[in-house]
């Protein structure tokens, strides 16, 4: 049996190192709670692990590595934390700038130009006669899925099929446009 079983000898090293090691950990994580359960840890694992220590140990070096590492792990995911928010952050920067570029951009007469409504009326001539039929009926008489269901003696999730793939056509024509709409 090793002297690191005595509980005397541990509450000595206890009572004559915990402060010094809060004060160490305290310097780096500027936060006494944080210290104090860095430091309570390291005294936890080493009585937990004392039996399989070796006699050469110092118990001292053993509790300010455990302290020192749960500090530098702590910096270190503060740092990727950080890092992460700034990323975010300089991402929604790009993003506000992006549609800022993209509403000066915005010309509300050639968004409402001939061309643009030539490629409506193209993309609308070449749906489908069901699909077209729907498309209108939604859009242009403002028709439920439900309501037009109904009328075409159809279900709902068919209307819903049309109406999806009517969508897909006009994204598809309009992929030029879109970005002037978002």
């Amino acid at each position: 049996m090793n002297s690191f079983s005595n509980i005397q000898h541990f509450n000595n090293l206890f009572n004559e190192y915990y402060e010094g090691y809060v004060c160490f950990a305290m310097s780096y994580t500027k936060d006494r709670t944080i210290a104090e359960d860095f430091v309570s840890e390291a005294f936890t694992a080493f009585w937990e692990n004392r039996a399989n220590l070796l006699p050469d140990t110092k118990p001292q070096a053993y509790l300010l590595t455990i302290v020192k590492n749960k500090c530098l792990n702590h910096l270190q995911h503060i740092q990727v934390r950080q890092r992460a928010e700034k990323n975010m952050t300089e991402h929604a920067e790009w993003l506000l700038t992006t549609r800022i570029s993209t509403l000066k951009a915005c010309d509300p007469e050639f968004v409402y130009s001939e061309e643009v409504q030539q490629i409506i009326d193209t993309t609308l001539n070449k749906l489908p006669k069901k699909t077209r039929q729907i498309f209108e009926m939604n859009r242009n008489q403002g028709l439920s899925y439900k309501d037009i269901a109904n009328k075409l003696d159809v279900t709902p999730k068919a209307i819903e099929f049309h109406i999806s793939k009517a969508l897909r056509q006009f994204r598809s024509s309009l992929k030029d446009f879109i970005y002037l709409l978002a």
